[in-house]
Order: structure tokens, then sequence, then C-alpha cells
């Protein structure tokens, strides 16, 4: 039977590289679910707008048509944690909603590898969804607990945490992209990889969960946890009226029936809101009427709480929104940057080209993963002894990794010409965060720590600045074009920006978000969080899906100039709030 190595939940006294062992636990859990939804989601766009015909066959929808759907899952993979959050505070306990999730996603995933039946890709969404929801706010809230007493190091923790979650990222995209794009094997494949993967980071949780010491149990009933440094009159509990409860539940429905009737209508042609209102269509009725119910709702749960933390919830509040037109922007990636990766860049190279690719290719990829697994054997020397069977799945996952790796750089090298996948530019990304983020953390813990609101700003910018590439590259494409051949470099650079805006926003959003709300609020404010990222991810598919559109009437560069125009404006908005928001979070830094 294995013993916690932290009794005391003394984290600090067992570290791996300046932190506790138990953050690289967590680091590498993430890592293998970010694999398997970095994975599957290079694949889904390109699978669902593939001809139907040809030596790796999709299913030949229309781009609108796959956009909507895509939207719509990543929006509901990032809803589902309010519901998650909710029943692990309340119920279950993270740890178990984390095994929870981990297993459903890896039914979802195996689900999904059956591609050539509609019936079990739709399960597996809803599988892949479900399980989403109680895996993400659970990983992040017990790592919030982990660094309670530490909130200086908090910003590093989470950005170090955030490396993990893009060395996932970065595996997912290049074995199953590469698995999934080459006709030898084909979707299923690629699909089915991401699942083996999801199964080795459950399983490595598993054996490994009692370094987390008393985190993550199940909540005892009845127990309101209290943070030492929070107002008693803030620690009230202002339980949920039969009216909040009510208002929440038509909220939830109508917005769950809108995300999924929005591919259903485009793809089928029926509608569940089949009725207009005025000038506006029944859906957008529906919808309008919800996120008024929601601002309702909000504004009525605020009110009841002291000024003080009231003022805090507002600037999570504040930051959510800024979320929304972040992701709305970046998660273009799986979207329409995809599609301008398959069909409009020029993609297959000979000769010196092709060599240049090889060796910059095969540099991109060892030397992460050799210092991921020297990460590895890090871990392993503090806690090999007391959790060896979890270190040995992890172990196992790792050989696969390099035995696949070495399979894709061995076929590259022999084939005659390189056509680069088009799943391959969206690992820049995720290598561009491994190599930039503990620079980053380094900057958060130090005197030039800037405020949240200028580090969303910033970040704001520098994803409008990614898109101005875009714009720029894509100026030669004639209206309506169905395929260019642009060069990579303009891709390549929208990644590079858009990486460093995501350092600058997303892992320390979630750290904010732990330092401003006392403990016992953690998991549904994670979940709000997350909701922000959904509605962003919905409006991504929803724009991407518009690409067709715009190019054909204005220009493929009018269609990226959008997202350069409105997350510059935002971030300057953003920025020049910064004396009240520094106001309004009293003292948090």
């Amino acid at each position: 039977m294995q013993t916690s190595i932290e009794t005391k939940d003394d984290f600090f006294s067992s570290k791996v590289l300046g932190h506790p062992a138990g953050l690289f636990v967590l680091f590498f859990t993430e890592m293998w679910e970010r694999f398997s939804y970095y994975g599957m989601r290079a694949l889904l766009v390109l699978f669902l707008t593939s001809s139907m015909f040809g030596d790796n066959p999709g299913w030949g929808w229309p781009r609108e048509h796959a956009l909507a759907i895509y939207g719509s899952y990543t929006s509901l993979a990032y809803l589902t944690p309010i519901l998650g959050g909710f029943i692990a505070d309340r119920f279950i306990g993270y740890r178990w909603a984390v095994i929870l999730g981990a297993l459903l996603m890896t039914l979802g995933h195996l689900s999904m590898a059956l591609e050539f039946n509609p019936i079990f890709m739709y399960l597996g969404l809803c599988l892949l969804v479900t399980g989403n929801g109680f895996f993400k706010p659970n990983m992040t809230s017990i790592l919030s607990h982990m660094y309670k007493k530490h909130p200086q190091k908090k910003d590093g923790a989470y950005t170090i945490f955030y490396m993990g979650v893009n060395s996932g990222a970065f595996l997912g995209m290049l074995l199953c992209g590469y698995i999934g794009e080459n006709p030898n094997w084909g979707w299923s494949y690629g699909f089915g990889l991401a699942g083996i993967f999801m199964f080795v980071g459950m399983l490595q949780f598993y054996f490994t969960k009692n370094i987390f010491g008393s985190i993550g149990l199940k909540p005892e009933k009845n127990n309101v946890v209290v943070d030492e440094d929070e107002d008693p009159a803030e620690a009230k509990k202002n339980p949920f009226s039969i009216f909040d409860i009510v208002l929440i539940a038509l909220i939830s429905i109508v917005g769950l029936v809108w995300i999924i009737n929005d591919p259903v209508s485009k793809i089928t042609g029926s509608t569940v809101f089949n009725f207009n209102v005025g000038a506006l269509t029944g859906d957008n009725f529906a919808i309008i009427v919800a996120l008024t119910l929601f601002i309702f709702i909000l504004i009525k749960r605020i009110a009841q709480y002291t000024p003080q933390l009231r003022d805090k919830m507002i600037v999570v509040i504040v930051l959510a929104f800024i979320t929304i037109f972040f992701w709305a922007s970046f998660e273009q990636a799986g979207g329409s940057m995809t599609i301008f990766a398959k069909d409009y860049t020029a993609r297959l190279l000979e000769g010196n080209a092709k060599i240049t690719f090889n060796v910059a290719n095969t540099l991109i990829t060892v030397i992460p993963l050799v210092i991921i697994t020297y990460v590895l054997f890090s871990l392993f020397r503090k806690t090999f002894a007391k959790f060896a069977l979890g270190n040995i799945i992890l172990a196992t996952g790792f050989a696969i990794i390099w035995g696949l790796v070495i399979y894709m750089l061995k076929n590259q090298y022999a084939d005659v010409q390189a056509e680069v996948p088009a799943t391959w530019f969206g690992v820049l990304n995720s290598l561009f965060i491994i190599s930039c983020a503990p620079i980053v953390s380094k900057l958060w813990e130090s005197k030039f720590n800037p405020t949240a609101t200028v580090k969303n700003g910033l970040g704001m910018i520098l994803l409008g600045i990614g898109f101005a590439a875009l714009a720029y590259g894509s100026s030669t494409i004639p209206s309506g074009a169905k395929v260019a051949s642009v060069s990579m470099i303009w891709l390549i650079l929208a990644y590079f920006f858009h990486t460093m805006g995501e350092l600058f926003i997303s892992p320390v959003g979630l750290s904010y978000v732990s330092k401003l709300v006392p403990g016992r609020m953690i998991g549904i404010m994670f979940g709000i969080w997350y909701l922000a990222i959904a509605i962003g991810n919905k409006i991504a598919g929803t724009m991407g899906g518009m690409i067709d559109k715009i190019t054909a009437q204005y220009s493929m560069s009018t269609f990226f100039l959008i997202f350069t125009l409105i997350p510059v404006g935002l971030g300057i908005f953003i920025m020049l709030l910064t004396p009240i928001i520094k106001k309004l979070m009293h003292g948090v830094k």
C-alpha cells in the first residue's frame, strides 16, 4: 500500500527543479491529457473536410459545417468544467473527479477511432466534453491548494504547469497529426493514439495520487473551508435560492441547446429555434435572452458578498471578458489557420528545402523531448521509491513516444519529397511555449512583474500582431480562391506572436483567479473562467466558418485583419483600466 510522502502537506520539503514533486505529477498528468485533446483537435477539421475519395478519405464536409461542429465541441469542452468543478467541490473531491474525467475521455477517443460510423464519432465527442468537465477544473484546483501558503510562487508554478500543457499539445499534434494524415495509417489510428495516451495519464495519476496528502480528498459534509486571511463575513455562505437555481437551469438548457443546434442546423437544415422575433431569428433571440439572464444572475450573486470580495470578483469578470476575445481569436489555430495551412500554404519541399526542414524538424522534436525526459528522471529520483508503479507507467508512455518519434523521423528522411503536414504548424505554438515559458516565468517572479491588466493588454496586442502577419502574407491571394501557395514563414510568425500573447494571458489568468477568490470558491470560479473560454471557442468556430464568405466578398487579408484590429483595440483598452483594476484587487499582486 502506498502512503503519502507529504503527510503534513509540506510540499516544499520534496523539491524537483525548485518546486514540489507533486507539481510535476500534475505536469505529466496534464501533459497526457493535452496530448489527447490537441492530437484529436489537430485532426478533426482536416478529417471532416477531406475528400471522401483518395488515399486517406474523410467525410467531405463544407468548411462552414466542419468549423461549426469544431466550435461547438471546443466550447462544450470548456463549458462542462462548471458542473465538474461543482460536483468535485461538493461531493467526490478533486482526485476522483480527475480520474473519472480521464476514464471518460479515454473512452471518447477510442470511440472516435471508429470514425467510419457517425454514431461513434458523435458519441466520442460527447464523452470527451463530459470527461473534460471533470478533469480540467480540478487539476488546477489541486495546484491552487498546493501553493496556498506560497502565493509568491504561484505565477511561476502555473507557468511551469502550462509547460506540461504545451508539452502534451506539442507531442499530440506532432504524432497524432503525422499518423492521422499519413495514408499508410489514417484518421482512425490518429484518433486511437490520442486515447492510448489518455489512458496512460489516468493510470499514472491514479497510482501517484497520494503524493498530494489531504488535498483533493472527498469533502466532508457541511464543512466549509475558510482561508486564514479571509474576513469572517466573507466566509459566510450565500446559498443559491430556488429562483437562482431555476434561472441557472434555464440558462444552461438554452445555452446547451443553442450550442448543439448550431452545427445541427447547418448540417441538416433543421433547427430547434424555428421562429422569429421581429428582425431576430429564433436562435439569435434565444442566445440573447440566455446571456441577459446570465448577466443578471451574475450581478445578483456578486452583490450578496462583502465589498472587498465583490471588488475582487469584478476583477475576475473583467479579465474573463478579455479572455473571451483572446480565445475567439487564438482558437483560429484549430480552424481557419489549419485550413490556411492545408489549402493556402506551400508545403511541398524538395532538395535543399527538404534537407533544411528535416534537420529543423529533428531538432525541434528531439530537443524538447530530451528536456521533458530530463524532468521525468528528476521526478523519478524523488518519487520512485514510494510510487514505483506510477513511475513505471509514466516511463512506459515515454518509451512509446520515443519509438513513434524515431519512426516518424526515419520515414521523413527516407522520402524523396517532404510534404509538411498541415498539423505540423500547430506544433509551433507548443514549441515556442516550451522554449519561452521559463523566461516568462522568471519575469513574473522578478521586480519587473507587470500588473494583470498590463499582462492582458500586451498579450492581446501580440495576438493581433500575429494575425497582421497572416493578413500581409495572404494579400496576394485573389478573392474567393480555394487554394494558393503562400510562404510558410507567415504562419510561423503568426504562431510565434500568438504564443507570446498566450504566455502573457492564459497561465497567469488561472493564477489570478486563484489569488483573488477564497479557497472555498476556487472550483466554481475556475468553472466561470472556463465559461469565458467556452464562449470564446464558440465565437472562434462561428467566425472561422465565415472564411469562405469573407474571402469571396472581400479578401483573405480582410478576414485576418478582423482578428488584428479587435485584439489590439481591447489590449489598449484593458491597459487603460489599470488604475481602477489595481484598486479593486485590494493589494493582490
